[in-house]
């Protein structure tokens, strides 16, 4: 009776996780709308440039490749050959499950299904995509730094947060994650106490990062290469922003964009709405009433941004259709 109950128990508390986050996303949206005039952000919508439009659309379209050819770095430091075709299906099908799905890492545990059953170790991809995601965000925050500096020398008093703060977190993430690559051993010998919960089991997948990391340290190149091209992926999402505000005849600074977007993406992280949806288009009403521009213009920017995006991903769709169709259930990659 008891194993049967925890089940249920699991369950009701990821339906009431999900009601609350849906009710963020509901709550903040609502109120953010009736803030404005929602009849003049129709109509200006609906003159926007759909020439522009299309060029952001393309632009996210190289951002997506620039983001696969990173994994694939990451994966070939760890001889682990994946085509790239391979990797452009998994990679799509993650983005529309990080798209439209409650969670905003849903798609992560895809790609690490796909390339674990060619690597042959869940182990060797899970951490090649969480050292994707630390290069990501290390990346995002230095795009936000530079941004910050450059938005700090046109209207200081405006600036959410101060330039200096994103320097430090930027140094302070880096000092914290160069000893697992550069001190594999000694990052391995930091986790040895957690084999007090299981000795076997822990040990040996503490031993596997090791071994992983080690291989990592063998291939600076890769890591500097991904890491290059972690930062053009910011950047190249800070681009699209802009064509999307030059699309809908919106005088925003590219250098103010530097800083709100990374900042969106960052929020967007925190597990309190569905798809960063309401804290997404909050963070940039917040942002853009700072720099004097109307919060119509923050939620027309961030919405058709959006709606952009989730229409691109819907190219996943297809993809885990026609996977889950040729292999007659749950999409394999042999």
């Amino acid at each position: 009776m008891r194993s049967s109950s925890q089940p249920d128990a699991s369950a009701g508390r990821r339906y009431a996780f999900l009601a609350l986050k849906i009710s963020v996303s509901i709550v903040l949206l609502a109120v953010l709308f009736s803030r404005i005039d929602v009849a003049r952000l129709w109509s200006s919508a609906r003159h926007a440039s759909v020439a522009w439009l299309f060029a952001a659309l393309a632009l996210y379209a190289v951002n997506v490749a620039a983001s696969i050819w990173r994994w694939h770095l990451l994966l070939e430091a760890q001889d682990v050959e994946v085509p790239l075709k391979t990797l452009l299906g998994s990679f799509l099908v993650a983005l529309f499950f990080n798209n439209f799905l409650p969670s905003n890492i849903g798609g992560d545990f895809f790609r690490i299904s796909d390339t674990a059953k060619i690597a042959k170790s869940k182990t060797v991809a899970t951490t090649v995509v969480l050292a994707d995601r630390v290069l990501g965000v290390i990346a995002l925050v230095l795009v936000a730094a530079v941004g910050a500096t450059a938005a700090g020398a046109i209207h200081p008093a405006a600036l959410p947060i101060w330039p200096v703060w994103l320097w430090a977190g930027l140094f302070l993430g880096a000092a914290a994650s160069a000893p697992a690559v550069l001190v594999p051993e000694g990052f391995g010998r930091m986790l040895r106490p957690l084999t007090v919960l299981h000795p076997e089991w822990v040990g040996d997948r503490i031993d596997n990062l090791t071994d992983i990391l080690g291989r990592f340290r063998e291939h600076p190149a890769a890591l500097a290469q991904c890491f290059g091209g972690a930062l053009f992926v910011q950047a190249t999402m800070v681009v699209f922003y802009f064509a999307v505000a030059y699309g809908l005849h919106l005088n925003v600074a590219f250098a103010d964009l530097a800083v709100i977007v990374p900042i969106s993406f960052v929020v967007q992280m925190l597990p309190v709405s569905v798809s960063g949806f309401g804290v997404r288009e909050a963070t940039f009403s917040f942002y853009f009433t700072r720099i004097g521009l109307a919060i119509e213009a923050a939620l027309l920017m961030s919405l058709v941004a959006q709606a952009l995006i989730m229409l691109f991903s819907l190219t996943g769709a297809a993809v885990y259709v026609s996977r889950t169709h040729h292999h007659g259930g749950a999409p394999t990659i042999s």
